[in-house]
This record gives C-alpha cells, structure tokens and sequence, in this order.
C-alpha cells in the first residue's frame, strides 16, 4: 500500500507503506501488512518529528506522487551472497507475497471502508458518524458487488455520505496520474524508515519510470549513504532531496546501497529540473531613501522555494535591507514541507510553527524551529483571500510568533490534512485524516487568518506592533 498526505484538495505529505502485493508487484518493503493499523500507517514518514518523511504538499493544482516502477529493466550488478538474516527476511516476503489471496470486488470495498473507519477525522463533529458509519458496512456485506466497476461507485457513493468534499475516491487512472512529481531533480524520492537500532535510514521510495536516476541504476528500495561525497546520516529526506538539486543538466554523485545488504555503489546521474523558481525579489528605498526595504514574493512552494528564498534574502541583506516584505498574496500552497521550512527561517529556535491535530491521537504533533533565524528584522506578510494552506501556516507562524505582522484581507481558509491510500486493484481513496492549527491554537480550516492591518502601515507602526507582541507573549 502507498500513502500519501495531501492538504486539501493536493498532497501535503509522502510517505510509503507496503504496496499491494499482487503478483504483478516487484516491490517489496519490510513491513507487514499486518502488523501496522491504519492511523499508523499514515502516520509513518509524515507527521513524525518535524514532518520531513518525504513530501509534504498542498497546491491545489499540483498532481503529485510517485510512481512504482519495476526494477526488472534495470541492468545492475549481481549481488553478492547476503547475510542469513536477509536470506530469512526475502524468503518470508516472498512467502507472503505468495499466499496473497485474490484481490476480490467485495475485499475493494471493504478495505474502502476500514482506511475511513480508522483514519477519517470527522470535522463536522456529526456525534451520529460512527453508527451512521457502522450501516455502511453491514450494507456493503448484504450487496452483490460483483464487478469492479459497480465496486468503484459503491466507495464513490459510500464517501459521499461522509459530507467532506475532499474525502474522494481516485480510479487507477488517476492514481497512476499522481505518480510524476519530483522533489529532486533526477526521478527519485526518499522516506526515512527507522532500524531496528533506532538509528534511521534514508530509502528510495519511488522512481519516476526512465528518468535520471532510474536510467542510471537507482532501485526502488536503495539506501542512499551519501550525496557528492558528504554523508546523509541524521538528515532528513527533505534536506537530502534538496543536496540532491541543482542547475538543469549539471550532475549529482549519489552513494547507494542498493537492498538490505549491499552492495555499495557510487552513481553519477545528470540533473534534469522541471521547477522554475517561484521567488522574485527587489530593492526599495523609503524615508527619502535613508532605510532599504527588502521585498520577496514567493508564487508556489515548490522544491526550489526555500533555497531561492535564503539566497533572494541574503542579497537583500547584503544590499542594506533593514525591513523585508514577504508576499503571500494568490499563493494557494505548494509543498508544505517547503512552507515549513521557510517558516523556520524566520522563527527562533524552539518557536512553534503549526500544530496538526487528528482523529488518532499520534496525529496530535507540533513542528518547531529547529535552529537561529535567517532574518531578525521586522516583517510586513502581504494576504488576500487566495492566499491558502502551506501560505497560511508560513503566515500564521510569523503571527503567532510575532515575526511579522500580516497586511491585507483574511486568508482562504484552507487547513485540512488528507491521505491518499492506494488500494489493491491500484485505484485509491483520498481521507481527510488531520487539520492544522496555529501556534495560538486557531483552527485554519474554514476560518483563516485575519489580517493585523487592511491597508498598509507605517514601519514605525509595525515595530512598535511587534514589541508589543513580544511583550505580552513574555507576560
């Protein structure tokens, strides 16, 4: 199975869990089916820590995941004979993948209903859900669901009833579609998986069929030890994917290990970017030209957002800016990862970013800043009613944290966290699973953020604004 944490209507986060294990699947993951619950499972590489198992994205107009692809058309070196234990974990795999039972109309349906039953999130806070939900089943149980288009529309009508408009069912058709997006640059995606020893591992999650890395000899499954010769050990997937970025047609020496046991292989693969970077910057003088505003827009949260924005802010530093400008306005999201880190920049260590909440109680995390802040000067957020998801947390954090105070109408209201889960026959259901809230404890969704000020203000105006907001949050 594949999961996938979007927000809203687009993917906010990746991560993996075992695919469907049907004889036509080449990919194999340590996990059993069986010994993980649904909340868990898409939990895993998401929400943990500071959210950066894989991809995180909210753009509405994004079509994003990863494709699965077999890695039979890869020639690649023999292995070598491996150790007992990976003979042991292969051979139990290849057991159960063996005994796999016939993927069935009816069992469609029913794994359907067990992802919602164990991981919806109610936001209607409907206190008939659950037996309402319960029917369901009993109904699915006493229908003839014979084939597998009369399964599809019996989950199409089945999440309906839930009243989300974004708890939705994805035909294979579009699930396949959702298997092209790109963090990298060169074809690959990663997760962290944790060992045994509590230590965590950086695995391919996917490849893009025939793109850079896949040609060069990337297997779905490898461990990646190193990027152009600097060790990834205790980083996470987002700051690996970006190590592994760079300008189009350049090239990126990744150290693999490919499987569990080895071996161990340097490959070169060439970059081959398809992101254009969403950052515009510039220069103001105010005051009879006595003080430098530094201005930056950022258009999407997209892959090259943060590098693009700590350099556009760095120039502008450098240039003499003592106030900066950041705009957000018609920014519907993008990555979420990247919203995050770019909040982070701004905040000092420790300060919250945004909590997420959810039905199972693992889904009750907050993402702090993690290290000293890029930017110290004070901080105009420009916002309209566009401006939506990953915008509004990076806004709500520098309001909250009062970094910055916010200019122009409420934002969207965007703050719902959903789960892609692929089912058997490789269609899939899209659950709401979570929601954000701001480190004030507003909910987003619905609400937005109301702005500090409608029309914009003096900078005297705002320092004083934010001493003041620095003075009450001190008591």
């Amino acid at each position: 199975m594949r999961v996938l944490l979007l927000s809203n209507t687009t993917t906010l986060s990746l991560s993996s869990l075992p695919p469907p294990r049907t004889p036509k699947s080449p990919i194999r993951s340590n996990f059993r089916r069986n010994s993980i619950n649904w909340a868990e499972k898409a939990l895993i590489g998401a929400l943990g820590g500071a959210l950066s198992f894989g991809l995180l994205v909210s753009s509405p107009s994004s079509s994003i995941a990863i494709e699965f692809s077999s890695s039979s058309s890869v020639q690649v070196p023999p292995f070598s004979q491996p150790p007992e234990f990976c003979s042991e974990d292969e051979g139990d795999e290849t057991a159960e993948l063996g005994s796999e039972p016939a993927v069935t109309s009816e069992g469609i349906v029913e794994e359907a209903w067990e992802i919602v039953n164990d991981s919806f999130l109610n936001t209607s806070r409907s206190r008939s859900f659950t037996e309402t939900w319960q029917r369901k089943r009993e109904d699915i149980r006493s229908s003839s669901i014979k084939t597998r288009s009369k399964a599809h529309d019996t989950i199409k009508r089945m999440l309906a009833s839930l009243g989300d408009p974004y708890t939705r069912f994805l035909s294979p058709e579009e699930f396949s579609k959702m298997a092209r997006y790109d963090m990298s640059g060169i074809g690959i995606n990663l997760r962290e998986v944790p060992d045994d020893n509590g230590d965590v591992k950086l695995k391919v999650l996917g490849l893009v069929l025939d793109g850079p890395a896949h040609s060069a000899g990337v297997r779905q499954g490898d461990e990646v030890l190193a990027v152009n010769g600097l060790d990834v050990k205790g980083k996470s997937a987002f700051e690996v994917s970006s190590m592994m970025q760079g300008p189009n047609e350049t090239f990126v020496t990744i150290k693999v290990k490919h499987g569990n046991c080895g071996p161990i292989q340097s490959i070169e693969v060439q970059r081959q970017l398809v992101a254009r970077t969403p950052v515009s910057y510039r220069l103001e003088q105010i005051e009879n030209g006595t003080r430098s505003v530094g201005y930056t827009r950022i258009k999407e949260f997209n892959a090259l957002a943060r590098k693009d924005l700590v350099t556009a802010m760095k120039r502008l530093q450098d240039m003499g800016a003592s106030y900066f400008i950041l705009d957000l306005r018609d920014n519907r999201g993008g990555l979420v990862q990247a919203g995050i880190e770019i909040a982070k920049l701004f905040l000092n260590e420790g300060e919250t970013v945004i909590y997420t909440d959810g039905k199972d109680p693992e889904y009750q995390q907050s993402i702090v800043a993690d290290t000293a802040p890029l930017v110290t000067a004070p901080v105009i957020v420009l916002v309209n009613n566009s401006t939506a998801s990953a915008s509004e947390i990076v806004a709500s954090a520098l309001h909250d944290n009062c970094r910055g105070v916010l200019v122009g109408e409420r934002t969207f209201g965007k703050g719902l966290i959903q789960s892609v889960f692929e089912l058997r026959d490789g269609s899939g259901v899209v659950v709401t699973v979570g929601k954000y809230v701001t480190p004030k404890h507003k909910d987003i969704n619905g609400n937005g953020i109301e702005p500090d000020y409608r029309n914009f203000p003096a900078w005297s105006d705002v320092t004083q604004h934010l001493s003041r907001c620095n003075m009450l949050q001190r008591g």
